[in-house]
């Protein structure tokens, strides 16, 4: 393939890895992991409530890996509540998965920003068979993929299996019961996949690079003057 395309190839995968890497320290930061509904059951059971009376005691939830709130609501108008994972939750959460899952969104902000800069390096440098050259953008695309995707199956294992938002609705409830009413991954989830995805795709562009094309292959210039002897 020629230098040019190759060039504009590690180009596009540098920018994309470099993107994925403030998209996944953006979503770090935020609350748009969980966004759900939890339903008062002591308050509904109560007063037999059905229908329309029924969203009296539903309340509001969100929260990201550090921080979120919940809107307690029991019949009587709702009451947001802000709280903190560390340290208010840890005692009620499965702390080290939690703390694996920030873990390792640290570990793929990290490895992106080093594929994005030898993506660079190889696009408009002297790339090596090592670290800077195919082997290295495998290892730093796979490492970030990998991450990636631990990081989905850890936090999805947290909120479906451990029940995290209801864990976190009933913290300090000493009088009412709250229930998952609905559930569902926000923007900043969808986003590691979307990260994931594309260190996938990086992984497919550096075979790209490496492939020859037949129809890039230069003419025999011997066999051609060859033929043209011949016709004389």
């Amino acid at each position: 393939m020629p230098a040019q395309q190759k060039r504009l190839i590690f180009c596009t995968a540098g920018l994309l890895s470099l993107a994925c890497a403030l998209g996944a320290a953006a979503a770090v930061g935020t609350q748009l992991w969980v966004r759900g509904t939890i339903l008062c059951s002591t308050g509904a059971l109560l007063v037999n409530a059905s229908g329309p009376e029924l969203h009296k005691f539903i309340g509001d939830i969100h929260y990201g890996l550090f921080s979120g709130q919940r809107v307690r609501q029991c019949g009587l108008g709702g009451r947001p509540l802000h709280f903190s994972f560390f340290p208010d939750l840890l005692r009620i959460i499965p702390a080290s998965i939690h703390v694996s899952v920030i873990l390792f969104c640290t570990v793929l902000i990290v490895f992106a920003l080093v594929g994005a800069g030898f993506f660079m390096l190889n696009a408009f440098g002297s790339p090596y068979e090592t670290l800077q050259g195919p082997v290295g953008l495998y290892l730093w695309s796979f490492i970030s993929c990998s991450c990636g995707c631990l990081i989905m199956i850890l936090f999805s294992s947290e909120v479906k299996i451990h029940h995290l938002s209801e864990k976190i609705a009933n913290f300090k409830e000493g009088t009412f019961t709250f229930k998952t009413h609905s559930e569902q991954f926000a923007n900043s989830f969808w986003t590691i996949l979307v990260c994931s995805l594309v260190h996938f795709l990086n992984a497919l562009l550096i075979r790209i690079a490496g492939f020859e094309f037949p129809f890039s292959k230069p003419k025999d210039s011997g066999t051609i003057t060859g033929a043209v002897d011949l016709m004389y």
